[in-house]
C-alpha cells in the first residue's frame, strides 16, 4: 500500500553551538533511517551563540539535512544578516515586519512536485510592537494557499493566547500552526477539528540545564540581583525538541502530530518519550 503522505520534522529554536551539533547528530540519523522524513525545517533565531544567524551556521545545517530556516525577534541580531538574508529565500523573518525590510516571511518548497508553503509570523504581546500577525496572515495566505499543497505557518509568539489564538483562525486554511519563542516545549499538540495541526511551542534544540538555554549565573545576575549580565549560551548536556507532522498529500490536512522530545547523555541520544498517539482530524 502507498502511503500518499508526506512526512514534516520541524524542531524548535537551536540554540548556540549544543544547538547545533545536536541537530546535526540527530537530522543526519533520521534522514539515513528506513523511514526519513521527507521535510526537514528548523527555528534558526538563536543558533548563532543565542543570537541571530550567520552564513557559515546556515551553511553547517544545510549539509547536514534541513530544507528550511524559519525565525523571529533575533533574526537581525548578527549585522551580516543584511548581507545574505536575501541571496537565501529558504531563509525566513517574520512577515509582518515593515515594508521594506530585508528577506521575506514567506517561501515555497518544491518537494519533488509536492509544494509546501511557509509563513512565519511574530506575535506581539512584549515583543516588538509589529503589523497584527493575523492580518498579515490574511494578507498572505490566500496567494501561498493558492500556490502550494500544504501550508506551515511558524507563530513565533510570547503569549500562549496569540498563539492559540492563530491556531483556531487558521484552523482548516493551513496544514500546521506550529509555536516556537518560549523554549519550552508545550504538551498540546493536536489536529484540530478542520485538520490543521497545532502545538503551542515545538520547544528549543540547546542546552538542557540551562535558563531556556542560557548560563544561569548570567541569568541570576539580571533577574535576582537586578544587575546587567551578558547572556551566554549554557554549558553541559543538550536537548532537542520537534515534532513530527504526517501531512496528505491529497487534501493537505494534517494527519498526525508527534512530539520529541531527545536529550544528550554520555554522547549519544536518549528518547525523552514524549512522543504522542496519531490524532486523527474530524470528518470533513
Amino acid at each position: 500500500m502507498v502511503d500518499n503522505s508526506i512526512n514534516v520534522l520541524f524542531l524548535g529554536d537551536i540554540i548556540g553551538r549544543p544547538g547545533r551539533q545536536l541537530v546535526v547528530k540527530y537530522v543526519t540519523s533520521e534522514l539515513a533511517s528506513p523511514e526519513p522524513p521527507d521535510l526537514v525545517v528548523a527555528n534558526v533565531e538563536n543558533a548563532a551563540h543565542g543570537f541571530g544567524i550567520t552564513e557559515p551556521i546556515l551553511k553547517q545545517l544545510k549539509t547536514a539535512g534541513v530544507h528550511v530556516f524559519s525565525g523571529g525577534n533575533h533574526t537581525f541580531d548578527k549585522k551580516e544578516i543584511f548581507e545574505i538574508i536575501d541571496r537565501y529565500p529558504e531563509l525566513l523573518r517574520p512577515a509582518n515586519y515593515p515594508d521594506g525590510t530585508p528577506g521575506r516571511g514567506t517561501y515555497i518548497h518544491d518537494l519533488n512536485g509536492f509544494k509546501v508553503g511557509f509563513l512565519n509570523l511574530m506575535g506581539r504581546v512584549f515583543m516588538e510592537p509589529l503589523r497584527s500577525p493575523y492580518h498579515t496572515a490574511d494578507e498572505l495566505l490566500p496567494a501561498l494557499i493558492e500556490q502550494s499543497d500544504a501550508v506551515i505557518v511558524d507563530m513565533h509568539a510570547e503569549a500562549t493566547a496569540e498563539k492559540v489564538t492563530l491556531g483556531w483562525y487558521l484552523d482548516g486554511k493551513v496544514s500546521a500552526v506550529l509555536g516556537t519563542h518560549t523554549h519550552v516545549q508545550t504538551a498540546d499538540e493536536r489536529i484540530l477539528p478542520g485538520g490543521t495541526a497545532y502545538i503551542t511551542d515545538v520547544g528549543c534544540c540547546g542546552p538542557a540545564d540551562g535558563v531556556i538555554g542560557m548560563n544561569k549565573e548570567s541569568v541570576f545576575r539580571r533577574l535576582i540581583q537586578q544587575l546587567p549580565a551578558r547572556l551566554d549560551v549554557a554549558d553541559g548536556p543538550a536537548m532537542l525538541n520537534g515534532v513530527r507532522i504526517k501531512i496528505s498529500r491529497e487534501t493537505g490536512k494534517a494527519l498526525s502530530i508527534n512530539r520529541i522530545f531527545v536529550r544528550e547523555a554520555e554522547g549519544a541520544l536518549e528518547n525523552g518519550g514524549a512522543d504522542s498517539e496519531d490524532a486523527e482530524p474530524d470528518a470533513m
